[in-house]
């Protein structure tokens, strides 16, 4: 696949669920699923061959309803997690499942259509709320989910039988969510959820316990959010005021970073795993920008000092990427709902637009090279 080429793949119905492969996998693969009225949608296995630059799908049958969020196990590479609405007599309802994938994802019979998953258990999610507005795995816990409805966080456990509800997070004050994610340090037992211009995080161990949070984070709703890998305190928010702001939660008061260069609103905001000084962005405007926040990364320069510090007298300054917009990718012609970070390449990456079109593109080679020489 060559640097400046984008990869296009096509769906027959529109679309805004995009997640990319997480667990135990070498390839470069995401998984994107339909958000159709009829009851025909699907979840399509997209890989991509590096030698050939060609992709291949598998595409299974999803006909629970239409997809409005997809999640991928850290931990077991054939497991997601599906939020999905249906029609139930008059009403339009949402429940969410675990879908596993097959062990072998080449069809067994030569005139079958679609695949089938090798299991499919819809979690309990009655008498807690209406809106499901995602389903997140544990970073570290294989058996540790939490669901993200209305203005509760459900969390499950599935180390028996059958997976169960262990405990619920009522927020007080807070009629609904907008969603929510795992801290990937505090072992695990932070969840930061969003509601309306602001950002919370929750003590799981303590449903009453709100560890800290960051009213009018944003000045319209807050729509995403990402956690830094690399950088225990900091996370990254884009919301309906087009601005992407990266936050210390150690101090709440204001942000250390950010950006304004989309012009509608913000649907998902996403860190490399590996470079976290890069960001991705999607939104409304169509667009999907790479922007460079290395002052506040973890790979952020060291200040140099009068004497030269480490770098020693008569050495040359190493040149970093400039904070700021690095890459404007605007393929999509449609709102981009989705964008994700493969973790086999940290230089490549998706992204989801609502007609169904899904690109994968490269980060562009002169600045890889900024970053690695």
């Amino acid at each position: 696949m060559e640097e400046n080429n984008s990869l296009v793949y096509g769906l027959e119905f529109q679309a805004r669920a995009l997640a990319s492969q997480q667990a135990e996998s070498n390839d470069v693969r995401f998984f994107v699923a339909t958000q159709s009225l009829k009851p025909n949608n699907q979840l399509h296995v997209v890989d991509l061959n590096e030698d050939s630059s060609a992709l291949q799908s598998r595409i299974f049958a999803h006909p629970f309803g239409e997809v409005w969020r997809l999640a991928a196990s850290a931990h077991d590479p054939r497991l997601l997690a599906s939020c999905y609405s249906l029609l139930k007599g008059t009403q339009v309802v949402m429940e969410t499942a675990l879908l596993t994938l097959p062990e072998s994802l080449e069809s067994k019979d030569g005139e079958q259509e679609f695949l089938t998953f090798e299991n499919v258990e819809r979690l309990t999610t009655e008498g807690y709320g209406v809106e499901i507005r995602t389903t997140e795995f544990h970073p570290t816990d294989p058996n540790q989910l939490a669901c993200v409805v209305d203005g509760k966080i459900v969390l499950f456990n599935r180390a028996e039988a059958a997976t169960r509800v262990v405990a619920e997070i009522n927020a007080k004050n807070v009629p609904k969510f907008t969603t929510g994610r795992w801290s990937h340090f505090h072992q695990g037992n932070h969840f930061i959820a969003l509601h309306d211009c602001s950002i919370k995080s929750y003590d799981v161990r303590d449903p009453n316990h709100v560890v800290w949070s960051i009213d009018e984070a944003h000045s319209q709703l807050v729509r995403d959010l990402d956690c830094n890998p690399n950088k225990q305190c900091h996370i990254v928010t884009g919301g309906d005021d087009g601005v992407l702001k990266v936050w210390d939660f150690r101090n709440t008061k204001e942000h250390v970073f950010a950006r304004s260069d989309h012009h509608h609103w913000i649907w998902s905001v996403r860190f490399n795993t590996y470079h976290d000084q890069l960001i991705l962005s999607s939104g409304s405007d169509g667009k999907v920008l790479l922007t460079c926040a290395g002052s506040v990364s973890s790979e952020a320069p060291e200040v140099i000092t009068g004497d030269g510090g480490e770098q020693g007298a008569g050495s040359e300054p190493r040149e970093h990427l400039a904070d700021g917009l690095l890459q404007t990718f605007d393929q999509h012609e449609d709102s981009v709902y989705g964008v994700e970070w493969s973790t086999a390449d940290p230089w490549m990456f998706a992204s989801l637009s609502y007609d169904g079109r899904m690109i994968i593109s490269k980060v562009p080679k002169q600045y890889k090279y900024q970053i690695l020489l």
